[in-house]
């Protein structure tokens, strides 16, 4: 006798919709319940990265590109909040899961390595986004940000949520313990964000330094959202866009491989 189709039921199609919203919810309420440590305090962070810069070089900065040196600082500063925070969220859960020793109850569940890439990845970028939108609401308008050109902004904060989140799952699923993850960051993630234009217009940069900034994509993150909140840019926008896409395609292709391999989860 033929056994009902439950799976088929409960997956509605191809997608397991129910499974994968569980995952993208628990990685959601991860950092919203404790939102004083994963929102306020970045948040906090980014206005002090404004308010040092601006009262020990703010006058004697002068204009950057054309425009005054908060308005072309606050984009980077937020750019780096989603950089450190996306990252951070799926990071820190595949790590902490695999030394308490509960990475299983993720991996049981019927999840296929892309519901699970995704699950981990969205709620990361998530995490980014609001950290985005809270900065941005907290220091634009005492900067002189106008969102010159709102939708490149988003696609920015969007792509590059996904990107930190992304590669957050892959350093997570890498690191066996939190000396490989800090190392992971300290040396990779950290240098790569403050290297990447957040502070100065690369145009000033001599060679080889330029074009070693031009292959960070951290650079097309943040020059590209740059472009958006305030219209200026060292590179051309579509391009920049385009790296992003083309990098996240490369880190889901190898986090759906790793998930699918068990790579460094199943002993």
């Amino acid at each position: 006798m033929q056994q009902p189709d439950t799976m088929g039921i409960r997956r509605f199609g191809a997608v397991n919709w129910i499974g994968l919203g569980a995952l993208v919810a628990r990685e959601v309420r991860r950092f919203t319940s404790i939102y004083p440590q994963t929102v306020l305090a970045p948040l906090l962070t980014s206005v002090l990265f404004i308010l040092v810069f601006m009262l020990a070089f703010g006058e004697r900065r002068g204009d950057v590109a054309g425009i005054g040196f908060a308005a072309f600082l606050a984009p980077g500063i937020l750019m780096m909040s989603v950089i450190q925070n996306a990252f951070t969220n799926s990071s820190s859960s595949i790590v902490v899961a695999k030394i308490q020793g509960n990475i299983v109850d993720t991996l049981m569940p019927p999840l296929s390595p892309a519901e699970l890439l995704a699950g981990y990845a969205l709620g990361a970028a998530i995490r980014g986004v609001v950290c985005a939108v809270a900065t941005g609401v907290l220091i634009f308008p005492f900067t002189g940000v106008a969102m010159t050109h709102p939708l490149w902004a988003a696609g920015f904060v969007l792509s590059g949520s996904l990107m930190l989140a992304l590669m957050g799952v892959l350093a997570g699923i890498y690191a066996d313990k939190f000396d490989q993850m800090s190392a992971i960051t300290n040396f990779a993630i950290t240098p790569l964000s403050f290297l990447s234009g957040t502070f100065y217009s690369i145009t000033v940069l001599p060679e080889p330094f330029l074009t070693l900034t031009r292959l960070n994509p951290f650079f097309y993150l943040i020059d590209g959202f740059r472009y958006g909140a305030v219209g200026v840019s060292d590179a051309d926008p579509a391009l920049g866009l385009a790296v992003t896409m083309g990098v996240n395609v490369v880190l889901a292709a190898i986090g759906w491989r790793w998930f699918q391999r068990g790579y460094r989860l199943k002993s």
